[in-house]
């Protein structure tokens, strides 16, 4: 079967499906799409492809003013109860205080390797492009092409990386009011409902997934993410983030971890 490598400037109209909460997904353009969640019922969609490693970019504007319990997810997933997964979260709050965006990597089915952060602008004010890079080395998320978060893959000494199982983009917009706010203390104010986050410029390259097996692209500028890595200049941006909005890691919370950190926060410099 002959497959496509690369799908890039992703056409909303051909490469989504909608997964939940029809109502509220309006695709206004081939590159704009709007989610929206009014009174609980939030919504959804995922991509037609699946990936065996690939750079994701989106571009993000999130619910604006009091969007407190509202969560914008924007992931990476296989399927099945010992599933692989890649978060961006973005857990909102009440006017005038800043998201949270929370990260995490679940390798067959268990997470528990949660990062967050603050921002350094204002993400309902404007649109801005939040990448995953998946490849055979390691998980990079980026910010505007800063990086936030880098996880190695330490396969070789014990640690369970996300690298065999094929995996779908999704995003959606829902409720969490339970834990998303300053851990539930915060509810939902539906007066302000509907809540609502747009996207744009959605651009995949990766190895597409299908019948058993993956097709990767032999084009050189599109295979740039296979081997991506942060240079000097990258190390320096993960440093600057890490030291200043950096609110929680996992890597850094001894009181969860009594017997000793995780191996991959004992081994990772980027921790």
């Amino acid at each position: 079967m002959c497959l496509l490598g690369v799908i890039a400037e992703g056409d909303f109209y051909k490469d989504i499906d909608i997964t939940w909460g029809e109502h509220g997904v309006k695709i206004l353009g081939s590159n704009f799409l709007l989610l929206s969640l009014h009174h609980s019922s939030g919504s959804g969609f995922r991509s037609k492809a699946e990936y065996l490693h690939g750079r994701m970019d989106m571009q993000l504007k999130l619910v604006s003013g009091n969007s407190a319990g509202t969560v914008t997810a924007y992931y990476l997933s296989s399927e099945g109860p010992n599933h692989d997964e890649i978060d961006f979260e973005f857990l909102g709050n009440t006017s005038g205080e800043p998201y949270t965006v929370h990260t995490n990597i679940y390798t067959q089915g268990v997470g528990n390797r949660e990062q967050q952060f603050y921002l350094w602008f204002d993400p309902t004010k404007n649109f801005h492009t939040y990448t995953i890079v998946w490849n055979p080395h390691r998980i990079i998320f980026l910010v505007d092409n800063i990086p936030i978060r880098v996880f190695n893959n330490y396969e070789a000494r014990g640690v369970p990386f996300a690298s065999r199982q094929p995996m779908r983009l999704y995003s959606s917009l829902w409720c969490a009011d339970q834990w998303a706010t300053r851990g539930g203390l915060v509810k939902t104010n539906w007066s302000f409902a509907p809540f609502k986050a747009y996207y744009r410029n959605f651009d995949a390259k990766g190895c597409v997934w299908s019948q058993g097996s993956s097709y990767c692209p032999s084009n050189s500028t599109a295979m740039t993410w296979q081997t991506q890595d942060l240079d000097a200049h990258g190390r320096r941006n993960l440093r600057w983030v890490q030291k200043y909005y950096m609110i929680y890691s996992y890597c850094k919370d001894y009181k969860r971890f009594p017997q000793g950190r995780p191996r991959e926060c004992r081994l990772s410099r980027f921790s």
